[in-house]
């Protein structure tokens, strides 16, 4: 989510300055270089692919260098990766530690918590009920929640819902409005936080700018409600993640202040220059349908790989989710809940990235079936180590 907390919750776009950091602790040190890889076995190699594979084998593997970095140079407690070649082969890797205190290793495909990732699967599923011709792109807000999005410059009459899937609302931020400690053991309501957005002047006209809220996932989230008369975590569950089999994702429930399965603990610093304090058990809900969500790398991998496939939504949905505006500078175009990031060896890659107190992930597939997923166990304090963890995705898909 980053656009946030004071810093907890951030969008997958904003970058933050400030000092490289570099201090990293003993136990954290030691177990630089750790490594999970899996792939699915190989056909019988001639004598001449043995030896390809052998030297091969000995170059230092490129995502294990850009893990290594994240730990080593940047203070990042651990670093996960999930990488798919075109054939479905699959790797896995891991550098430093899961607990700090402990020294434990890092769970090979653990689950994260995955931020903004969530805005995604929201996406869909209203993409979903708009092909079903429950929900129009271009209706108002009000058609479904009359009466409820007013403001100072803001009329739920004049805002579409593609405006919100796309950050083009110009609805103000709740995020940056609450406490990285009130939000760590307290409950919202959806409503809560819309109402605490509403407190503060539009940030734009609707359709001026492109400019991110988390607050435009939270209304896209009561609109499915709405429409469905089911809550959101359902609809989550039942259309997509059960649909397509990602067996380590799912929706916290009100009050689950822990992570399910194994998982690295999480660490936020705040201030920037602060300690890294553990975050691992928070209660979610101040992330709701923008950034609620937990799941492994692999079943991101999943998930991407499914919906640029057309296995999650007609193709004049997916279409319409596709289409991008530009977002910054660095060439991130942002769709409906999905984002296109150019790579250095040619082309794009699609996704959306995530970031909560603890966690940061980031990556995306390509339109030839590649797809990578990275995970650190911290949000990223300055452009240095934010920039490593997207050359990390980079190398992953480009290797």
């Amino acid at each position: 989510m980053r656009a946030q907390t004071r810093q907890g919750l951030r969008s997958s776009t904003r970058q933050q300055g400030g000092r490289r950091r570099r201090a990293v602790s003993a136990a954290v040190a030691v177990a630089i270089g750790v490594m999970t890889l899996g792939a699915l076995a190989p056909p019988a190699a001639s004598a001449s692919d043995s030896a390809a594979s052998a030297a091969a084998a000995a170059r230092p593997d490129a995502v294990q260098q850009a893990l290594n970095t994240l730990v080593r140079d940047d203070g990042m407690p651990a670093a996960l990766a999930s990488v798919q070649d075109r054939n479905g082969r699959l790797r896995t890797y891991t550098a430093g530690v899961g607990d700090l205190t402990t020294g434990s290793k890092v769970p090979r495909d653990g689950q994260v918590r995955i931020g903004s990732n969530t805005k995604a699967f929201t996406a869909v599923v209203v993409l979903q009920l708009v092909g079903e011709g429950k929900i129009g792109l271009d209706a108002t807000v009000d058609t479904y929640l009359p009466g409820l999005v007013r403001g100072k410059g803001i009329d739920g009459r004049r805002i579409t819902v593609r405006q919100l899937l796309q950050h083009t609302s110009g609805l103000p931020e709740y995020g940056i409005h609450v406490d990285d400690d009130e939000i760590r053991n307290r409950y919202f309501e959806p409503r809560e936080l819309l109402d605490i957005a509403l407190r503060y002047k539009a940030d734009a006209a609707p359709g001026a700018t492109w400019g991110y809220s988390n607050t435009n996932y939270v209304l896209a989230g009561l609109i499915v409600q709405k429409v469905t008369g089911r809550p959101l975590a359902e609809e989550m569950d039942r259309r997509i993640i059960k649909r397509i089999g990602l067996r380590h994702t799912y929706f916290p429930t009100p009050g689950q202040m822990t992570i399910r399965e194994p998982h690295p603990q999480g660490y936020h610093r705040n201030p920037e220059d602060g300690p890294l304090r553990n975050f691992t058990e928070m209660d979610p809900s101040v992330g709701w349908a923008a950034g609620q969500l937990i799941s492994t790398n692999s079943d991101l991998n999943r998930f991407f790989t499914a919906l640029l496939a057309g296995r999650l939504l007609p193709a004049a949905q997916l279409a319409e989710m596709r289409t991008t505006v530009p977002a910054g500078t660095s060439g991130l175009r942002y769709g409906l809940g999905l984002t296109s990031r150019p790579l250095s060896c040619g082309g794009v890659y699609w996704g959306h990235g995530g970031d909560i107190a603890g966690y940061e992930t980031r990556g995306g597939v390509t339109d030839d079936g590649r797809a990578a997923n990275v995970a650190v166990t911290s949000i990223p304090t300055d452009e240095a180590a934010t920039q490593h963890v997207k050359d990390a995705v980079d190398r992953a898909l480009c290797g």
